[in-house]
């Protein structure tokens, strides 16, 4: 696979990404935050299956199957996190401590894939990194000597997003990355339908995903696809240059929400959203 691939897959699941919380957000707020994972999860799943069939044998290795499992797990955890997170604190604080998964994913990236950036690439990922926490903040009033609610969860799903990105990138060096993909999400998505069937919402949730069937068959397929082109990406490319790559989403989100919602935008996020596409840019010419 050549590098101009590469650079594709990783800039394919930033516009992925960046479409698909667009949609999300609004799937949350019509049937529910562990509804709208598990529709994803099941169309991703079923949508994957016929190709990665043959491949399903590698789970006879214990080591194959407690990966995928492990992964599937940290799947489910780091989204309830997230979405506990948006739920309970403000979305401009929420967001910006959830940016604090790009530098845990170069830390973990360097401690166990030995991984290491050199000063241009460290630079210019400092500049993504701080082009989307200008995107992500609202308002600075909101941020204070005390901490806010939500931002502790908000810390913890980042931290589990960045084990899951290291995760994913060893695993899909080591098997194929649909196979990996398609494991991991067949595992978080049996766990939210038994939490949904435990909560006795299973009848509400078939009933809503049929009212909503357009949103969620949308988000289903842009969100697998994201997470298939960032597994291909990670697959033959460093973990934590094509992490910082596919961060700057939000600024893709930001701009279809202006375009779309017509939200209002300050000017600082505007500057923070230009900052972090034109540094992913500069930064998959590193790419080797």
């Amino acid at each position: 696979m050549g590098v101009s691939i590469v650079i594709v897959f990783a800039f394919a699941a930033m516009l992925s990404w960046g479409f698909g919380d667009f949609f999300i957000q609004r799937s949350i707020r019509k049937i529910g935050g562990i509804e709208t994972l598990a529709w994803i999860g099941l169309i991703g799943s079923i949508g994957l299956l016929p190709f990665v069939f043959k491949e399903i044998s590698l789970l006879q290795n214990p080591s194959n199957l407690l990966l995928i499992l492990g992964l599937g797990i940290i799947s489910f955890a780091s989204a309830l996190f997230d979405f506990k997170a948006l739920k309970e604190g403000k979305l401009s604080v929420t967001e910006v401590m959830l940016e604090a998964e790009l530098p845990i994913t170069i830390a973990l990236s360097y401690i166990f894939l030995k991984e290491v950036l050199n000063t241009f690439q460290a630079i210019v990922i400092l500049f993504i990194l701080f082009g989307i926490i200008l995107t992500a903040i609202k308002s600075f009033n909101h941020f204070r000597s005390r901490i806010e609610k939500g931002v502790v969860l908000a810390f913890i799903a980042a931290f589990l997003f960045g084990f899951l990105n290291v995760g994913i990138g060893f695993s899909s060096k080591l098997l194929s990355p649909l196979f990996v993909i398609w494991g991991s999400w067949a595992v978080y998505t049996v766990l939210c339908l038994v939490i949904i069937f435990f909560q006795g919402g299973s009848r509400k949730f078939f009933s809503q995903g049929l009212k909503n069937k357009r949103l969620i068959l949308i988000i289903g397929v842009i969100d697998t696809l994201a997470w298939i082109f960032y597994a291909f990406a990670l697959s033959k490319s460093e973990v934590s240059i094509v992490t910082a790559i596919t961060e700057s989403y939000p600024a893709i989100a930001l701009i279809l929400g202006v375009w779309v919602n017509k939200e209002k935008v300050l000017l600082h996020q505007y500057f923070g959203a230009a900052i972090a596409i034109v540094c992913s840019v500069l930064l998959s010419m590193t790419i080797s």
